[in-house]
């Protein structure tokens, strides 16, 4: 190849990229379709917006759009909100559907909105368009004892005031299902309940629920009720369990007691019985000392073993009546001494 070719190859190459650095420079396709739409904006600060990291193409775009609709909107506002992290099309859309809709809403409250983290644009569709939130089972239980599980409808619309440091949907539906349960356990039955449920709605509405939260409620509808468990008759019954439980306990205690106590008096009759065998033992010792002493003789002693045998045979006798008694002590005329 020849050094000619080489060389127009080379400034061919250049004369290309020169010319897609002098347009991502210097956008002239966007500057003559800003200067067809009514957007005045010149070719240096097209050039400037690239330099401070803000793409043109967004800020010029955004500024064509709202001048068509009629709203007043500077290069500078737009390219702060930009710098400052918001999202320049959301605000923009947003401000243009309020307008449309007569929603009173300024460029100041939809960027403050919008780097608060919220959806501008569509917190404006949803003040058009009101949301309906479907809350989770709430569980409660009438007065009779009854449990009902109810699902309510709740319809809100976006707080456009409120919407920077109001609550979410989170609160509002925390809200709702305590008011549910308020208007449910406030029942003197579950019938009743059933056969009004919009006094739940009432109930609810007239708490004020929506107050501090980014919403405006609407409309609260019952969805569906469904009987649960008979809570009264279940703590009934776990109360009288825990009363039988208690109750044995008790008697528990008694018969320990009298277990014990049973024990200690026949500890106290072992006790008085080995006083009288030491008693008893004294016997012989103070008869033989009654015969050392000469005041007892050999007939007295026998006159008293036939005085103890006497009275063994009627105890005997005593303890059972029907046994013929075949001892010499029985008083038998016809029996041998």
């Amino acid at each position: 190849m020849q050094p000619d070719v080489l060389v127009f190859i080379a400034i061919g190459f250049a004369s290309l990229f020169g010319l897609w650095l002098f347009f991502y420079l210097i956008p002239v396709g966007l500057w003559f379709n800003a200067l067809v739409s009514g957007v005045r904006i010149s070719l240096i600060q097209l050039v400037l917006m690239r330099w401070r990291k803000v793409p043109p193409s967004i800020i010029v775009n955004s500024l064509i759009a709202a001048t068509k609709a009629g709203l007043v909107l500077t290069r500078n506002d737009l390219e702060a909100h930009f710098l400052a992290g918001g999202r320049v099309k959301s605000v923009v859309n947003a401000l243009i559907s309020a307008d449309k809709a007569n929603i009173p809403l300024d460029f100041k409250s939809a960027t403050a909105i919008d780097l608060a983290g919220r959806d501008v644009f569509e917190a404006v569709q949803m003040s058009v368009n009101p949301k309906v939130i479907n809350t989770p089972p709430v569980t409660a239980v009438a007065k009779d004892g009854i449990q009902l599980i109810t699902k309510a409808r709740v319809t809100v619309r976006a707080n456009i005031k409120q919407l920077v440091g109001g609550a979410g949907e989170e609160t509002v539906l925390a809200r709702v299902g305590e008011g549910v349960v308020t208007a449910i356990g406030s029942a003197t039955s579950h019938k009743e309940v059933l056969e009004n449920p919009d006094k739940i709605s009432k109930v609810v509405l007239s708490k004020g629920l929506d107050s501090g939260t980014a919403f405006e409620i609407l409309s609260i509808d019952i969805a569906d009720i469904d009987v649960g468990k008979n809570i009264g008759a279940q703590l009934q019954m776990d109360q009288a369990y825990a009363d039988k439980n208690i109750a044995q306990a008790k008697a528990e205690e008694r018969r320990a007691m009298a277990v014990a106590l049973e024990q200690e008096m026949k500890a106290k009759a072992q006790e008085s019985r080995a006083k009288v065998i030491e008693a008893e033992a004294q016997i012989p010792l103070a008869i033989a000392e009654a015969f050392r002493s000469g005041n007892l003789g050999l007939m007295d002693y026998y006159r008293m073993e036939n005085i103890k045998a006497d009275t063994t045979m009627r105890d005997s006798l005593s303890r059972h009546p029907g046994k013929k008694d075949d001892s010499p002590l029985s008083g038998d005329p016809n029996s041998k001494a």
